[in-house]
């Protein structure tokens, strides 16, 4: 690019007949031009460093607007894709204008987001009054409903359901005709559903928005976190005729937030193990050390026997304090490309010299091809998928089906599946089951799945847990490729 065209490109944006914002990661205003100020009615000094929600939808009456062009924002980003989206703007005279926008990301030479271009244009004088005073544009319905993270639906006064997007189908798994004129506590507890509406309806009432983290319920009986805003819905004339709902997806949300909650909790766990295993070691060494004194000494067959029993406790004891302190040692791993299917092969074999009890218990295996490798340590990840097999063996009594299943997941993981038929774990102990010292087992040391957890986070992978009671276990193992 010539000096001469570098000279001229800020003239052109300042003057430009669109409105032109450049937003930072934060969704401050870093650039503006002219048409922006001109329409929002503020002066640049008012403008640069404050957030866009706050420029261009400062009229209490346009928050509806913010949540769904935000909605489209956060789309455009999430996917780093340009979007298109028409909305109202409140003008410097309270005047309602049309503007169409093309939001673009910024991208940088790695690809991650750097900021967001924002380009208006306003086009009210190519549509007519009615259209633009519409409280809900068919347009933006259509763009709302087709972003699967939010689903947007409003309700009468009498609550039932007159509109229900797309996003609501593939969120809730109701069709438009097996919900419309439906009471919108369908999509809530049945025990909570009274007092959270009348909470919401209140909100709206009192404030004109209503907005927090609550839980719906799918048609099939499933909670899905949502992150809920509630506005009133209006008519021509400024009447209150019913609510529009719009809510976010979170589950991904908690996950991540439980997922660091979990690391920091097991953490400060694996510091305080290691040293109660430090402390236990030192009187055990002596233990032992005096045991083997007495052993050598001429004593009765009846005493011999007293420090046989002594000497097999001590060493229970100090296996387990070497699983404790393996649990909290961050051993020093041995990277490779692996083949996965290859070390699930490798362990398989020392099933067999675990000295388990004597049941039937089928293995099959369903073995992708072709798989890429991951960058692990064999002897870790085959100490993993040993513990996971002998885990499915123990959980059927009464002998089952352990199935192994690797694929490929969406390009960039190699997933595995260990799948029992055993009698499953309660919803209730999901949260505890990689937390150390947990186990429902009755001579379980609660420490296994919690070695498992950890080298597979250290390889940073993922592992997850799907379960129903008497139906069986599966586990679910992610690690990325090399």
């Amino acid at each position: 690019m010539s000096n001469q065209v570098k000279d001229i490109f800020p003239v052109l944006i300042e003057n430009a007949a669109a409105l032109v914002l450049y937003l930072d990661l934060d969704g401050k205003v870093a650039l503006c031009n002219k048409k922006t100020q001109s329409m929002v009615g503020l002066s640049r000094t008012q403008i640069i460093g404050k957030n866009w929600l706050k420029v261009l939808f400062r009229n209490k009456n346009s928050s509806l607007r913010g949540d769904m062009f935000k909605a489209v924002l956060d789309d455009a980003l999430t996917y780093k894709r340009s979007k298109d989206f028409q909305c109202h703007l409140s003008g410097k005279n309270d005047d309602l204008r049309l503007v169409s926008w093309n939001i673009t990301p910024i991208l940088d030479k790695n690809d991650r987001v750097q900021g967001s271009l924002l380009l208006g244009l306003d086009i009210t004088s190519f549509r007519e009054r009615e259209n633009s005073l519409k409280n809900i544009d068919d347009s933006l319905k259509n763009i709302i409903s087709s972003i699967n993270e939010y689903a947007l639906y409003v309700i009468n006064l009498d609550g039932l359901i007159t509109y229900f997007g797309m996003g609501c189908e593939k969120m809730f798994g109701y069709t438009k005709p097996q919900i419309i004129f439906k009471h919108v506590g369908i999509l809530h507890n049945v025990n909570k559903a009274a007092f959270e509406l009348s909470l919401i309806f209140e909100k709206v009432r009192q404030s004109g928005r209503y907005e927090s983290e609550m839980e719906l319920f799918t048609r099939q009986g499933q909670a899905i976190p949502v992150r809920m805003t509630v506005n009133r819905f209006l008519d021509a004339d400024g009447k209150l005729t019913g609510y529009i709902f719009i809510a976010k997806d979170i589950t991904e949300t908690k996950k991540l937030e439980y997922q660091v909650f979990q690391a920091e909790k097991l953490a400060a766990l694996g510091q305080l193990s290691a040293g109660m295993a430090h402390e236990i070691n030192n009187p055990l060494f002596v233990i032992s050390g005096r045991l083997e004194i007495l052993k050598q000494e001429k004593i009765a067959p009846e005493y011999r026997e007293v420090l046989d029993l002594i000497d097999s406790q001590a060493t229970r004891i100090r296996k387990l304090v070497d699983r404790i302190l393996k649990f909290s040692r961050k051993s020093t791993l041995t990277l490779d490309k692996v083949d996965i299917n290859q070390i699930i092969d490798l362990a398989l074999p020392l099933v067999n010299d675990s000295q388990l009890p004597a049941r039937k218990v089928e293995i099959i295996k369903s073995f992708a091809g072709n798989l890429p490798k991951v960058l692990g340590d064999p002897d870790q990840l085959q100490e993993v998928f040993l513990n996971m097999i002998i885990n499915a063996y123990q959980a059927m009594p009464g002998g089952g089906l352990i199935k192994i299943t690797t694929s490929n997941f969406e390009n960039l993981y190699a997933q595995v599946q260990i799948t029992d038929s055993g009698v499953g774990i309660p919803a209730a102990n999901f949260k505890n089951i990689f937390m150390p010292f947990f186990s429902t087992k009755g001579k379980g040391t609660g420490l296994g799945l919690s070695i498992c957890h950890n080298i597979i986070k250290s390889h940073n992978g993922s592992i997850e847990l799907e379960s129903q009671i008497n139906q069986g276990t599966t586990f679910t193992i992610k690690l990325p490729f090399a």
